[in-house]
């Protein structure tokens, strides 16, 4: 008799491996199956027409709805530039009233002095630096140019004919021309 083998203690027991269970094969869609089971019922024709009509009704809607908005905040910006301008004005108009700041505008744009007093202008007090260098002396020879210049005067011309111009958008801004005078009696 011979003896069943025994393992030893060197060699692991190993579990047996577990395969994937193996997938099906695929099977092609069959699209006009999936589409034929797709019932459209009255309710749901009317619901997606109205989701149809609501998309036509909106659309326009939220694109002038845009538009506004863009033209509320250009005038907004308009309105911030017309208060700075109008502050500065009223600064300005307060500084007038001083007669301390009149006088001193008088003498210095002016050069207004009072009864008795010398005033005296310097020539040429600019630093070396910002003394505008002097040209080269102009010739006493007539020179003829190089380039046509009757033929580059019409390109200019024709060119400015042609070219389309464009009115700037005024937004917010009045007209300043009368629309209509009032009708008068004879």
């Amino acid at each position: 008799m011979t003896a069943p083998p025994s393992h030893t203690p060197q060699e692991p027991v190993r579990p047996p491996r577990k395969r994937p269970p193996r997938r099906p094969p695929r099977r092609p869609v069959d699209v006009r199956g999936w589409l034929g089971g797709i019932r459209l019922s009255g309710f749901m024709v009317i619901m997606l027409g109205l989701v149809v009509l609501a998309a036509f009704v909106l659309v326009p809607t939220i694109g002038t709805y845009v538009d506004q908005r863009q033209q509320i905040a250009a005038l907004q910006a308009s309105v911030e530039v017309s208060r700075d301008d109008v502050a500065d004005l009223e600064a300005q108009r307060d500084r007038w009233t001083d007669p301390a700041y009149i006088t001193t505008q008088a003498r210095e744009r002016l050069y207004y002095v009072r009864p008795g007093e010398v005033v005296y202008l310097v020539d040429n007090d600019l630093p070396p630096a910002l003394v505008p260098q002097e040209q080269a002396p102009v010739s006493d020879q007539v020179e003829q140019t190089r380039t046509d210049w009757m033929a580059q005067f019409v390109r200019s011309v024709t060119v400015a004919g042609m070219a389309q111009t464009v009115k700037a958008p005024v937004i917010g801004v009045p007209d300043t021309a009368p629309s209509g005078s009032p009708s008068e009696a004879p």
